[in-house]
């Protein structure tokens, strides 16, 4: 399938390594696509979990995804400052129903503060015995732990402070509903946040 083009909007579909649907973001806006790279933002969308659990995204959150590493990263937009959800993950695939990515147990959690939190690592060491995760992939995935923190001390990629505050602005250029922004009436708590 080809990419989308900016201000698509698209779903992302989590599985588990059995191949069970894990979480469905249902609309994601599309604020960037490069070959290998498809950046989005999430803002009051409807998430279905697996046991069928509905719910609504609090804050906008903008999402990163690469074809190529075995990561994908959430950045949040929270009234003390960015938020930082790192999954370890399968590389993404697109077809004609959704983004798609096996999501690997292990997350790194970077909040406002710089603080870094490895969550999940029991849930790991579980599903790895009872789904015979290859050793392979347990050392892709140890290895891109690495990767990712490297990431996140050198403020690459989505760590970046300008990424969060470029593909924002991204965002409300494209979205055709600006007044529901979830910094209406609170520019000064938007402009913290995005360090502007």
């Amino acid at each position: 399938m080809e990419m989308p083009r900016e201000g698509d909007y698209i779903a992302i579909q989590s599985y588990k390594h059995n191949g069970t649907l894990h979480r469905n973001w249902r609309d994601t806006m599309v604020v960037k696509t490069e070959q290998n790279i498809i950046i989005g933002v999430n803002d009051r969308t409807l998430i279905t979990e697996e046991d069928g659990r509905k719910w609504i995204s609090r804050e906008p959150a903008i999402v990163y995804f690469h074809r190529k590493l075995w990561f994908n990263v959430i950045a949040m937009l929270r009234p003390d400052g960015v938020a930082y959800y790192a999954n370890l993950a399968s590389p993404f695939i697109l077809d004609r129903e959704a983004l798609k990515y096996i999501d690997y147990d292990l997350d790194i959690k970077v909040f406002p503060d710089g603080e870094k939190r490895l969550l999940d690592a029991d849930e790991y060491a579980m599903n790895k015995k009872r789904w015979h995760y290859s050793e392979e992939i347990d050392s892709i995935l140890r290895s891109t732990s690495f990767e990712l923190l490297d990431w996140i001390d050198q403020k690459k990629g989505p760590f970046a402070r300008k990424f969060v505050q470029i593909w924002y602005e991204r965002y409300n250029q494209l979205r055709p509903d600006l007044d529901r922004s979830f910094f209406k009436g609170r520019e000064n708590e938007e402009r913290k946040i995005l360090g502007t």
